[in-house]
């Protein structure tokens, strides 16, 4: 099961009380009225063919609440992995009953092949000039989205909250391509570990206090010099903010600027990695010291509640099981409602441009992931550039470069690489 997966990950207490099937479809139905944007749960879940229908249940169960395939689970190794074992997609939505399809041409091993090298190609930066992330992108969208297309148009569906299988939670689902649009083109997405431990639901942070720390210099890593003008830029029009950087940027002073006011929002500029093996690998840099995985919850992010964690400049070891469950678990174990952070080392250009059109977006988008997709869609469209030294944002200049920045040729940030590395865990809403 989903939830005890993580929560095993993440050593915490298999006590997480389960969410069932009508809990889930009455808090979409909530969050629609109350946003006005229709969402769809999607499970996608690698099963064994022999199960038939049945299968689609077998490892996201007891989400649904079924205590009869939850015991029948006990009974047998369902969850057993076998490379040819299908793709099973649940669709959940508010207002009908659920949609279960069994994808037979979606075989483990091919659909993670797939996967490895649609990653392979968006996350390389000799290659943000080509196009050879499309035939991954256009096989990776008929086999995990064209199926449940009909359901979804005929809902009216605007925002899809992914819950994925293993080897799937670090898919950049924003990249996956129909032939003419990528799928951010279409939906609003965000990633959940199970809708059980993440409790999604809307929270307005239009008029949000932002707490913005980071730092721009490290004994051992990159050099982050943008860092100043991205704390800078998004904290300026909005009332409340506070910033802190480099040496300012300790866990003493995390603990004490929270301590000291409730903010919504904290964003951190700066390096995080999420790594293979033990949850203590993955960790987030301060100034001269490391918050491990694990150490996360001792800062009572929910009391007072975060909402929104950013991590502007983060990776996780992509298609790595255990660093997937730690960057997906990374709300769950934070103790806030959701998470902004990165699949590999975006552009540091291309990321200031990015967060800088987030925030405002989030100031005027019904939800928190729709602010991501236009900020992403921005960045795709061609409205967030660098020219002659300068970050470029809707024809303004928002930013100029450092001196050592300043030669910087044109880039434009129409690939993948530049944009679908950010995902929303979490609360989307």
């Amino acid at each position: 099961m989903l939830t005890r997966e993580f929560e095993t990950y993440l050593d915490r207490p298999g006590t997480t009380p389960i969410v069932t099937l009508p809990q889930i479809q009455q808090r979409l139905r909530e969050t629609e009225q109350e946003t006005g944007v229709k969402s769809a749960l999607v499970y996608m879940v690698f099963g064994p063919e022999k199960l038939g229908a049945n299968a689609v249940l077998v490892c996201p169960i007891q989400e649904s609440g079924s205590v009869t395939e939850g015991n029948r689970r006990s009974q047998q190794p369902l969850c057993d992995r076998s490379p040819d074992d299908r793709l099973e997609i649940i669709v959940v939505t508010g207002s009908s009953q659920p949609i279960h399809l069994q994808i037979p041409a979606a075989k483990r091993q091919q659909v993670l092949a797939l996967a490895t090298e649609l990653r392979a190609e968006v996350t390389n930066p000799y290659k943000t000039r080509k196009t050879s992330y499309l035939p991954s992108a256009q096989q990776l969208y008929n086999l995990l989205i064209a199926p449940i297309q009909p359901t979804l148009r005929s809902q009216g569906i605007e925002n899809l909250v992914f819950v994925p299988d293993a080897g799937l939670r670090s898919l950049p689902f924003a990249a996956l391509h129909d032939g003419q649009k990528f799928l951010i083109e279409q939906y609003s997405l965000a990633l959940i570990p199970s809708f059980s431990l993440s409790q999604p639901r809307y929270v307005n942070l239009k008029r949000a206090r932002i707490l913005g720390m980071g730092a721009s210099e490290f004994r051992d890593l990159t050099p982050l010099p943008l860092v100043p003008i991205e704390l800078a830029s998004i904290t300026s029009k909005l009332g409340a903010s506070s910033v802190f950087l480099n040496e300012n940027f300790t866990l003493n002073n995390l603990k004490a600027q929270r301590n000291r006011q409730n903010f919504e929002i904290v964003h951190l500029a700066t390096h995080a990695e999420f790594k293979t093996g033990s949850p203590d690998n993955s960790y987030i840099e301060l100034w001269y010291t490391r918050l491990r995985l694990p150490q996360m919850h001792q800062l009572k992010w929910n009391d007072p509640s975060v909402e929104l964690l950013v991590l502007s400049a983060c990776r996780t070891a992509l298609g790595d099981e255990q660093a997937e469950l730690g960057f997906a678990g990374l709300g769950v174990q934070a103790g806030v409602r959701s998470a902004l952070a990165s699949l590999w080392n975006a552009n540091d250009k291309g990321t200031l441009g990015l967060m800088v059109v987030f925030y405002q977006y989030l100031q005027q988008a019904p939800i928190r992931a729709e602010a991501l997709r236009q900020a992403q869609i921005a960045l795709l469209k061609g409205q967030v550039r660098v020219e002659e030294g300068k970050l470029r944002i809707f024809e303004n200049t928002v930013a100029v470069l450092p001196p050592k920045l300043t030669e910087t040729p044109a880039i434009n940030f129409a690939h993948p690489y530049y944009w679908a590395a950010f995902v929303l865990i979490g609360n989307p809403w």
